[in-house]
């Protein structure tokens, strides 16, 4: 890993001064997958039907498959402020390692180009469309403010509720009218009484994207957009039973018409490997870096990673570059994926995917073992 180190780091310092947003990250994968093809690796453009999206493969296709993910998006305005140059840098590294030092592999090593994880979906969309079919493991870090095996993601969606009214004049004829903005008004106070019995990791957050177009007439339409979280699927389906209650019970009484429909690619929770993880924070613990495990009761987010974990095997341990003071879709976060505390959390999760997946490529039942674990789960709901 040390005699790639400075070209790794060179790929990560590119993609981070080129930020491209979800979807649009044309020059970042066209990067990433030139280097693989360089190093002998079987590159497909454009799998799932995403232009950003791509496959590298290499190995004999007999035995288990491993797939490193990478993620390269940026966010609007503060470009790699979720450090994903820093997940294509290790991803890219582990795989060209693993290919240095296995050159003969019993097996698959994929490398899965994974686009649009800030709010796009790229992952859920590759699961459907059958690039995860037959991964054993699926492996991966994200940089952070904490340093932690796994990471606690909830399941995470959209939706949009559009109420219908009557347009009137506010004084010439104000019994006239139905207003659709008051009806939305009073789903969020009815959200706020709801939410206070949510179960622990659920929420509902929203925001008005439509309120109106005049003060002298009362709004016909109105819209708000609403993030839901799970702790799991099954804790997200009923959040999203209540605010479809909420929703038509506000629409009753203002005699009002409502629309409840999801606007966005659902986001499964993340079902850790914590066999697998176990094995990454090992290899990372030779880096002189020490991974525990979550805080109780603190969730950071969703990501479409959950979608993969819920399928196959999978890790995603956070290794900190910032302290757990700070956080991360921050300037200072970006400034961190771009300087040295990046850089050395990348080059040591680098080499803890490549040992990890060499553990799974060549111990069969360290494999076998992550596959019952995740059954298990699977069979518990969680």
């Amino acid at each position: 890993m040390a005699e790639r180190a400075p070209r790794l780091w060179d790929v990560a310092r590119d993609l981070h001064r080129h930020p491209e947003l979800a979807f649009e990250e044309h020059r970042s994968a066209a990067l990433l997958g030139k280097e693989l093809e360089a190093e002998g690796f079987t590159v497909e453009r454009g799998v799932a039907g995403l232009e950003t999206a791509f496959t590298a493969r290499a190995g004999k296709g007999d035995g288990p498959c491993v797939a490193l993910l990478l993620e390269y998006d940026a966010l609007p305005g503060i470009g790699h402020a979720c450090g994903h140059n820093l997940i294509a840098g290790a991803g890219l590294g582990a795989a060209l390692a693993l290919r240095d030092a296995l050159p003969d592999i019993d097996g698959t090593l994929l490398v899965v180009g994974t686009p649009a994880e800030e709010g796009g979906g790229g992952k859920a969309i590759e699961v459907e469309a059958g690039v995860f079919d037959g991964v054993d493991a699926a492996l991966m870090f994200h940089p952070g403010v904490h340093s932690w095996t796994s990471a606690p993601l909830t399941a995470q969606v959209q939706y949009r509720v559009a109420f219908r009214g009557r347009a009137a004049h506010p004084t010439g004829n104000p019994t006239e009218g139905l207003d659709a903005l008051a009806a939305l008004i009073q789903l969020f106070q009815t959200l706020a009484v709801v939410q206070r019995r949510l179960p622990e990791g659920s929420h509902i957050q929203g925001i008005i994207t439509d309120g109106g177009r005049a003060t002298n007439i009362v709004p016909e339409y109105a819209e708000g957009r609403f993030g839901l979280r799970g702790l799991t699927g099954a804790l997200l389906d009923e959040v999203i039973a209540e605010l479809t209650r909420a929703a038509e019970g506000v629409a009753l009484a203002t005699g009002t018409g409502v629309d409840v429909a999801q606007v966005s690619t659902r986001y499964a929770h993340f079902r850790n490997s914590d066999v697998l993880s176990e094995t990454f924070a090992a290899h990372l613990a030779r880096a002189g870096i020490t991974v525990g495990e979550p805080t109780p009761g603190v969730y950071l987010g969703s990501s479409d990673i959950g979608n993969v974990s819920v399928r196959v095997p999978a890790i995603h341990p956070f290794v900190a570059i910032l302290g757990p003071d700070e956080s991360d879709h921050t300037p200072r976060f970006a400034e961190a994926a771009g300087g040295p505390a990046g850089r050395t959390a990348m080059l040591a999760s680098a080499e803890a995917l490549a040992c990890t997946a060499a553990d799974v490529l060549l111990c069969p039942d360290l494999g076998a073992r992550a596959w019952t674990e995740l059954r298990a789960k699977e069979a518990a709901g969680r």
